[in-house]
């Protein structure tokens, strides 16, 4: 044990990981689930594309705003002590590695096993003569009339390159001289064009070809520019700044404003350009340049690039090919009673999605729409997705008697789109819409059901971790509680009234409510364990969360460590604090599960046995959660759900199918099943015995 003089600084940066590093290497753990055999081959294929969509967005928000800092000159500290330029340059690094690793697991792997299954990406130059004539018709009656090729010369300036929009740099001698035009690929159409199935084999599968959208109109480029010689073309991409920033207090109407800047967040600041490595030097020189993008910025990826796209491959009809499907249970208590109101009078009510199914949300609030006992429906929604039939079910409940007060976040990036359609649809039937609260976001999942029953009124409240989207909740895995406990449905009024009016209540009674009393709460619980290990007592402390990035928070957890209190934490993403480390972090072990499923739900919990407080919620131990954003958690009041989330717990904690261990050095290390022993797959165990 190293002697308390000599203990590091609590505010050393080498004792904290820094943000960006740690999420790309979350992001890794996620392509390294395209090489794993466990998975079905087509998921393969869509983590490869989910990599690569959570890199495009961590360009145009993360490292948008570390080149917006090195542009403004300001001093931005981290904990970890790296400089904006520091951090810019790591990332490219590791974005450069990324690329290469990609590059392995498609060529070695996932393209090799998708042959084997009769499923081939074909380049243009090797299919026959007579399906390049084929290829050739189709592009021109469906491709070329959509297309639009740019000239770029003294006559025709620089075209704008949309965000993520994938084109073709054509190099062309004209007259002696050497022009360049740009193609952009159209969104309207697949990157996979299918080439006829041919006959197969008697007792096996057609097999199913594709070839690249972008090598079909490169072979044709002839089309396109009839009487010049095109003399190469070449892939590229451009990664914008989809980042925004509204003044709400100065905007009179808020879905106005969001709306305006949307249209702006293809046209933002360039922040990444990625090129075809087969590209020669000068032309990424003279292309970056136009782009007043610096070398930090410019990135050569093998052929292809853009592989988000891959996702079309995941709609294959072959289901042998992907996960089989789950049957979502419905607990007992909720299946023999009336109503979703009756089972929860009977006692509180802990669903854990996927598997538990989560028609009980959508039905507690038809339910409460079709009710005429109901008088008031409060909900927030954040992210619900397309076709919510809970949206639906809101839009229904207006009427006389009912009052339906809905809080949708416009706010919620890359969501704002769909939230502003359904606020106004909610709007046109009549429902009270308000947008939350001046410079916070609204990332709580509650809602609120006041009903009449005999000669007064009761509440009953539903209160979760994750968003009101079904489609979300069979990915995703998250807390659904239901309870008509009037404490808790007291704090719901008032946190509405915060919500939608001018409340300034600041005291609730069971719920911890962000910005306001959350993070004193969950920092007082990571004090009295501490507190509790000082005087010998037993101490521990678990948490479940996305992301641990609060410097204050880090640092209590090292000064519980010190203390002696056992400390385990489920990070599936960014971890900033550094475990492992002599006299600071020794207690504190970090572990990240990446699966089937992605790991969403929030759990803080302090103390051991009887004695274990828990808490589940909306946020992650994040400033942006704790200090800018509305968040709720709540007590588990019956100790048979603190005993079942603790139990979910260990069996996480000791998962060896999808655990990731993380080291000193910041580095997640995949964890393994002992020796003769087979992997503990926490998921797979959950979708055979249940939650």
């Amino acid at each position: 044990m190293t002697d308390v003089a000599h203990r590091p600084s609590l505010s050393d940066p080498s004792l904290y990981i820094n943000r960006e590093l740690s999420w790309l290497g979350f992001n890794d753990r996620v392509l390294e689930q395209a090489r794993d055999g466990r998975h079905p081959l087509l998921e393969r294929v869509r983590f490869v594309s989910i990599s690569e969509t959570n890199l495009d967005e961590f360009f145009m928000i993360r490292v948008a705003g570390l080149q917006q800092q090195v542009a403004s000159e300001l001093p931005n500290p981290v904990p970890d002590g790296m400089t904006p330029e520091e951090q810019i340059s790591r990332i490219k690094e590791s974005t450069e590695e990324f690329f290469e690793e990609r590059r392995s697991i498609l060529n070695k792997e996932i393209i090799p096993a998708l042959e084997s299954e009769g499923i081939k990406i074909v380049p243009h130059k090797k299919i026959r003569a007579a399906e390049k004539r084929q290829l050739r018709e189709r592009f021109v009656r469906d491709i070329l009339p959509i297309l639009t090729p740019l000239a770029i010369d003294p006559a025709h300036p620089f075209p704008h390159i949309s965000n993520l929009s994938l084109n073709l740099l054509v190099v062309i001698e004209d007259e002696g001289r050497r022009v360049m035009a740009r193609v952009k690929m159209p969104t309207t159409i697949d990157r996979f064009v299918r080439l006829q199935d041919g006959e197969p084999e008697p007792g096996t599968r057609p097999e199913i070809r594709f070839v690249r959208v972008e090598e079909v109109i490169a072979a044709n480029l002839d089309e396109l520019f009839p009487g010049k010689e095109v003399t190469a073309s070449y892939v590229f991409q451009v990664t914008r700044n989809a980042d925004f920033v509204i003044e709400e207090d100065e905007a009179s109407d808020l879905l106005q404003a969001i709306e305006d800047e949307l249209e702006g967040r293809w046209f933002g600041q360039g922040v990444r350009l990625v090129v075809s490595d087969e590209m020669p030097d000068d032309l990424v020189e003279w292309l970056a340049g136009n782009l007043n993008l610096d070398e930090n910025s410019v990135f050569a990826a093998p052929h292809p690039i853009g592989l988000a796209d891959l996702q079309e491959l995941t709609h294959l009809d072959r289901p042998d090919l992907l996960y089989p499907p789950i049957a979502p249970r419905v607990p007992p208590e909720i299946r023999n009673a009336r109503s979703i109101t009756q089972a929860t009078r009977n006692g509180d009510i802990l669903l854990y999605h996927p598997y538990d199914s989560f028609s009980p949300v959508v039905d507690f609030v038809r339910a409460a729409a079709n009710d005429p006992e109901v008088l008031a429906i409060k909900q927030t929604l954040y992210r619900v997705g397309s076709n919510s039939p809970i949206v639906e079910a809101l839009s229904e409940a207006r009427d006389e008697q009912t009052q339906v007060a809905v809080l949708v976040e416009l706010k919620a990036r890359f969501d704002e789109e769909p939230n502003i359609t359904w606020a106004r649809q909610l709007e046109a039937r009549g429902v009270h819409v308000a947008y939350g609260i001046v410079g916070l976001k609204t990332h709580a999942k509650i809602c609120l059901v006041v009903r009449r029953e005999g000669h007064g009124l009761r509440r009953y409240l539903h209160l979760g971790t994750g968003n009101y989207n079904p489609g979300t909740s069979r990915v995703y895995t998250d807390f659904s509680y239901f309870t008509d406990d009037q404490k808790l449905a007291e704090d719901g009024s008032d946190l509405f009234n915060y919500l939608t009016g001018y409340s300034e209540h600041e005291e609730y009674q069971e719920l911890l409510v962000a910005p306001v009393t959350l993070r004193d709460r969950i920092m007082r619980g990571i004090e009295e364990q501490t507190e509790k290990a000082k005087n010998g007592e037993p101490a521990r402390i678990t948490c479940k969360t996305n992301s641990l990035t609060d410097p204050r928070i880090i640092a209590l957890l090292y000064e519980a460590s010190q203390a002696g209190v056992r400390i385990d934490l489920i990070v599936r993403s960014i971890c900033c604090l550094r475990p492992g480390v002599e006299g600071v972090s020794e207690n504190i072990r970090v572990v990240s599960l990446v699966g089937r499923f992605l790991e969403h739900a929030r759990i803080f919990a302090f103390g051991d046995g009887d004695d274990e407080r828990i808490y589940l919620g909306s946020a992650d131990l994040m400033q942006r959660n704790l200090d800018r954003r509305v968040e709720t958690a709540f007590p588990l009041r019956e100790k048979r759900h603190r005993e079942k989330v603790r139990r979910l717990l260990d069996l996480q904690l000791a998962d060896t199918a999808n655990g990731w261990n993380l080291k000193t050095d910041g580095v997640f290390e995949r964890r393994h099943p002992a020796e003769g022993e087979e992997p503990l797959d926490s998921q797979a165990l959950l979708l055979t015995e249940g939650f």
